[in-house]
């Protein structure tokens, strides 16, 4: 009886069916005969009518059934998954949303079981994306137009997402691709899809090759203004938002404690299931493991993969910034291109002369968001620009903000801008217009003075012979004494070219400190293993030196005598310096004994510098560098800083908005002045006396304890026997007394 009462119920409860199917589908053949035959009829009957959805739940749950149990009837259901197709992409239109919904999610499942292929579930449900636009979406409601496009975007990331865990399925990847190109060549509003899928897909590191950055090339160059304005913000803040991605994933592997794990299974009773959890858990930790390393191995910057960088700024400027184009957009989305266009310029050193002159008519105190692109000028700014094109903009900002007339913030934006553009161009300024602004290092206010001096500190390094010779400093005036720093910066050579191996005094000095007597390992022959490169590629044929031989491998003769007029005792005279400048307050008696004092210092710098130079040239003519004298070089530089002391910076280095206007106090206001005196109180406990206020456990009193005794264990007390003997008067007076005190504790 149970059996046939099972048998009634199967044809109506499909999820009872769908369960004992999969169990079992011999025996339950019949049943799902006839239910795919009621599924076929139903689909022809939709198709003869498709408006008419009056059985569309119906047909929605025998879809699901027959998608779920297809792969054990493989034979009779070998065309249901084009059926499943060619439905969605005939009929979409017609579909209501909840059997729209179900057709994919029904897809996804066969991709799942491996019926579908990954690509060609991407080419059933991508048009889908774009099929609806602003005209033909009269007959669907834009409630559910975005349903299924949030549906379809999730499914293709994830889709995307599980066939490049392992590693990169380059097919499909280049055949989504070509799909996002292609709906970018529409020129229409719907290639902002392709934006958002490819900046998704680039932070989590799923895609990060040049293709990736290709995609969105064309998108910043695209006619619709949110595609464009979405492409440029993608190589604005994209590479940080995969930083930050990667960074979430490490904290939350972090987070799960291996060791701890291992602990417990092996304290607890062993068995086959915990023991297969454990292998299961190291397994996905592995994978996890491999997965980051594999996507941060060839973790570069947007804007370092592109193809052509020069013709990719020339014509964002040419397309959004210049001529009757630029009309379209408002300011804040031009600044977006301003600041794309000089991180270009900057970091591949590129020339776009147009840039410098489009800056000019908005760098005035009044332009909103000024910051941003004064920040953009000194991004664009580099060494191979020619002076004149970036001396406009520097003249301009000194005349807008740099005056006794303005604002503190904005004369120190003025020149801490300056500051940004001729630590890149230090030929874009006149030895006039320099010193002129060198003079606010005495100004009142302290983020104007901070500004200036740190324009002085620039130039004492870059070209201390354009500064007044009172701001020139001691080393700077030691070093344009001993001819090394008269030579002033020329334009087409880059301030980071130098004439030895950068950083040789470091080894030199370090070689020096750990001698102990040694001698050297040139004849080890551990120094001399590389681990990885050829040396095949090495001109000339091998020659034989000798060991007790000295070799002279200085260029010339000129280059020996120059060192040894460098190396020469300077006389006392010129010895003297004038550094007075921070001296005015002191007394004229203490002046001689300063100024012999001066004068031994600069003679102790000048035997440094000369030692350290001959220990430099002796280093390099008396010994060959062997690779781990190199290693060991790249390791003194990194710890000494040799870049920043030789004015190598970073190829993509952003200017922060933020910090070109300083440091500046404002009086508070009264709501901020209580906000800072209660910082840190909030969880301080308060004064005063704790007695009944404590919350944790405690003993009692005995006085409390006498309050929960039997009365016949307190019967003998005299303070209980003289409460029988009060007289009405002291009663009286006990009973005020307890009201005035319950009255005090707020009773």
């Amino acid at each position: 009886m149970g059996k046939r009462r099972r048998a009634a119920i199967l044809p109506t409860n499909i999820i009872l069916l769908q369960n004992v199917v999969r169990r079992d589908p011999e025996s339950y053949y019949e049943e799902f005969v006839q239910q795919y035959s009621h599924y076929e009829s139903l689909r022809d009957i939709f198709l003869m009518n498709p408006s008419g959805a009056s059985k569309g739940t119906e047909f929605g749950e025998l879809i699901g059934f027959v998608s779920a149990v297809c792969d054990c009837y493989p034979k009779e259901t070998s065309n249901y998954p084009d059926e499943l197709k060619n439905l969605l992409l005939n009929n979409h239109r017609d579909l209501s949303p909840e059997l729209r919904e179900k057709i994919i999610q029904c897809l996804t499942m066969l991709r799942n079981k491996g019926i579908v292929s990954a690509e060609s579930l991407i080419q059933t449900i991508f048009p889908l994306l774009s099929a609806y636009s602003n005209s033909s979406a009269a007959s669907v409601s834009g409630q559910h137009i975005k349903a299924l496009r949030h549906q379809i975007y999730s499914t293709l990331i994830s889709l995307l997402k599980s066939v490049n865990t392992s590693s990169k399925n380059q097919k499909l990847n280049r055949s989504t691709q070509a799909l996002l190109f292609n709906l970018l060549e529409q020129r229409d509003a719907q290639g902002l899809w392709a934006t958002k899928l490819t900046r998704e897909l680039w932070r989590r590191g799923i895609w990060d090759d040049s293709r990736t950055v290709e995609i969105m090339t064309q998108a910043a160059l695209h006619p619709d203004v949110k595609v464009a304005v979405a492409g440029t913000k993608f190589f604005l803040g994209a590479d940080k938002e995969r930083e930050e991605n990667f960074e979430d994933d490490s904290s939350d592997d972090e987070k799960f404690d291996m060791g701890a794990l291992k602990h417990r299974f092996q304290v607890q009773k062993k068995s086959l299931k915990k023991t297969k959890k454990l292998e299961q858990a190291v397994k996905t930790m592995k994978k996890k493991s491999n997965a980051k390393n594999a996507t941060t191995y060839l973790n570069f910057s947007a804007i370092h993969l592109l193809r052509d960088p020069q013709g990719f700024a020339e014509q964002l400027f040419a397309r959004h910034l210049s001529g009757k184009n630029s009309n379209r957009f408002d300011l804040d989305q031009k600044i977006l291109f301003m600041n794309l266009i000089s991180r270009l310029i900057g970091t591949h050193k590129l020339t776009v002369l147009g840039i410098y002159s489009f800056f000019l008519k908005y760098l005035t105190p009044k332009q909103r968001n000024v910051t941003q692109i004064m920040a953009a000028a000194a991004q664009a700014s580099h060494d191979l620009v020619p002076p004149e094109s970036i001396s406009t903009v520097v003249r301009k900002i000194a005349d807008e903000f740099v005056s006794d007339g303005v604002a503190t913030e904005v004369a120190s934006a003025g020149i801490n801008t300056i500051r940004e553009i001729l630590s890149r161009a230090p030929l874009a300024i006149d030895p006039t217009l320099l010193q002129d602004l060198t003079e606010y290092k005495g100004s009142k206010a302290k983020a104007v003075m901070s500004a200036a001096r740190s324009l002085i500190t620039l130039y004492r390094e870059v070209a201390p012979q354009m500064l007044l010779k009172k701001d020139r400093g001691k080393t700077a005036s030691m070093g344009l004494q001993v001819g090394e720093k008269n030579k002033a910066p020329q334009f087409g050579v880059e301030s980071s070219v130098v004439t030895s191996i950068p950083g040789i005094e470091l080894l030199a000095k370090w070689k020096k400190e750990h001698a102990n007597g040694e001698e050297d390992d040139e004849n080890n022959l551990e120094n001399w293993e590389v681990e990885q490169g050829d040396v095949s590629d090495i001109e000339g044929d091998w020659v034989t030196v000798e060991s007790d031989k000295e070799y002279d491998i200085s260029d010339s003769e000129d280059e020996k005598d120059v060192k040894e007029d460098d190396a020469k005792p300077v006389d006392e005279e010129d010895s003297e310096l004038d550094l007075s400048s921070d001296e005015d307050d002191d007394d004229e008696k203490d002046r001689p004994a300063k100024k012999l004092k001066k004068a031994e210092e600069v003679d102790e710098k000048k035997e440094e510098a000369i030692d350290a130079e001959k220990a430099m040239a002796e280093l390099l003519s008396s010994r060959i560098l062997t690779p781990a004298d190199f290693a060991k070089l790249e390791e003194l530089k990194v710890q000494a800083g040799v870049e920043k002391a030789l004015g190598i910076k970073p190829n993509e280095e952003e200017v922060d908005s933020t910090t070109l206007v300083g440091k500046i106090k404002y009086k508070q206001l009264r709501e901020e002045r209580i906000a800072v005196a209660r910082e840190g109180k909030d969880d301080r406990e308060k004064f005063g006396s704790r007695r009944g206020k404590r919350d944790a456990p405690h003993s009692t009193t005995n006085r409390e304890k006498a309050r929960k005794k039997n009365f016949v264990m307190m019967i003998h007390k005299k303070s209980v026997q003289g409460k029988q003997k009060l007289s009405l008067r002291d009663r009286q007076k006990v009973l005020r007394a307890h009201i005035t005190k319950q009255k005090k504790q707020g009773h």
